[in-house]
């Protein structure tokens, strides 16, 4: 299953947190297939960046205001009255969730209370998808993958705070949006689990690939943390498409059959340590690229971790179509030719177009 451009074409969609990474490129995505978009966010803390700051029309398209303001969430949500929300807005990292704990818990808590209040008070949405994060899983270093009904948890303050979330939109979801509660047309509300996401436009600190990018790109070494973690690589586009295939099944006449969480993870074969990535990258990249590891003991976090996304694959008819060696490919790829000049926006829908070509597993 794809996006349908009849479907979205005129449709209003507010997407919290649409300068960030994945933010940006689902904006991009729906703005290519006819949505009328607006977003929720702060400003981007990237140069260059990615973000779409205006609509097709010229019109700014972005609320500048922070999610634990629940007045600034209230009077956006008011403002625009959007069909859809996508809830993306989120403190996206392990390492630094250690540093402002307090900040992670209010972004990543008290932010997605924020956003689905406001949906409950104003009454206008008909779907909102809460995207999460696979580490709100309670890990336990399990060499399978965890599926739906797991239990929530997390070791750091950063994958407790999604598994809270996940809490939060349940509690919500029960609680006020459903058919007794919504009148004539409830709002459903589901959460969506992806794994580690990689492509182009992404310039964040303290993330593999950017980390990466930016070292080959200055010829210097980089230098890498925890080379035998697993992770359940992915790029942007797959899950992305999950959300959106999601959010379609949310507004059609059997919507409160999918408001619920779902995992949207790569195939077992391409959950992989961060010293293959690492290892592809360099030699994708050349110019005599190298890395070294990190001298200095670093904070904990999951050694393994996968999801099982075979409700995705048999309900929504998802599946990825990008093995990860062709999504590295994709992404050294991006970024090469946006350091040759060409456009980062152009790049983006350049991919997004040839992504909606791709068949199953390609």
């Amino acid at each position: 299953m794809t996006a349908h451009r009849d479907f979205w074409s005129g449709r209003s969609v507010l997407i919290t947190g649409n300068t960030g990474f994945k933010g940006t490129w689902l904006s991009h995505w729906l703005m290519h297939l006819g949505a009328e978009v607006t977003g929720l966010s702060l400003p981007s803390d990237t140069d260059p960046s990615l973000t779409a700051q205006k609509t097709s029309d010229g019109r700014a398209n972005t609320y500048f205001s922070d999610i634990r303001e629940f007045g600034a969430v209230r009077a956006c949500v008011e403002s625009v009255r959007p069909n859809v929300v996508f809830h993306m807005a989120a403190q996206s990292l392990v390492r630094p969730s250690y540093t402002d704990p307090v900040g992670t818990y209010a972004t990543n808590v008290m932010g997605t209370v924020h956003v689905l209040e406001a949906i409950r008070q104003v009454g206008a949405t008909e779907a909102a998808v809460v995207v999460t994060s696979d580490k709100c899983y309670e890990n336990r270093e399990w060499h399978w993958a965890y599926r739906e009904d797991e239990a929530m948890g997390g070791y750091d303050p950063y994958s407790s705070s999604k598994g809270c979330s996940e809490l939060v939109a349940s509690a919500y979801r029960r609680s006020f949006f459903t058919p007794s509660h919504g009148g004539a047309r409830p709002c459903f509300v589901a959460s969506a689990r992806a794994g580690n996401v990689i492509g182009g436009g992404d310039w964040s600190t303290d993330r593999l690939i950017p980390d990466m990018i930016r070292s080959l790109s200055e010829g210097v070494s980089v230098e890498i943390r925890s080379p035998h973690s697993v992770r359940p690589w992915q790029h942007v586009l797959e899950p992305l498409n999950g959300y959106i295939c999601l959010a379609e099944g949310l507004l059609s006449k059997q919507g409160e059959t999918y408001a619920e969480g779902w995992n949207f993870g790569p195939a077992d074969e391409d959950c992989k340590p961060v010293s293959y990535l690492v290892k592809y990258m360099a030699k994708a990249w050349g110019e005599s690229a190298a890395w070294h590891l990190a001298a200095t003991p670093q904070p904990h976090e999951a050694n393994f971790l996968k999801v099982d996304s075979s409700k995705s694959r048999a309900r929504l008819n998802w599946n990825r179509r990008m093995s990860l060696d062709r999504a590295l490919e994709w992404t050294v790829d991006w970024y090469r030719r946006q350091r040759s000049g060409e456009k980062p926006v152009r790049l983006t829908i350049e991919q997004i177009e040839r992504y909606e070509q791709l068949g199953v597993s390609a």
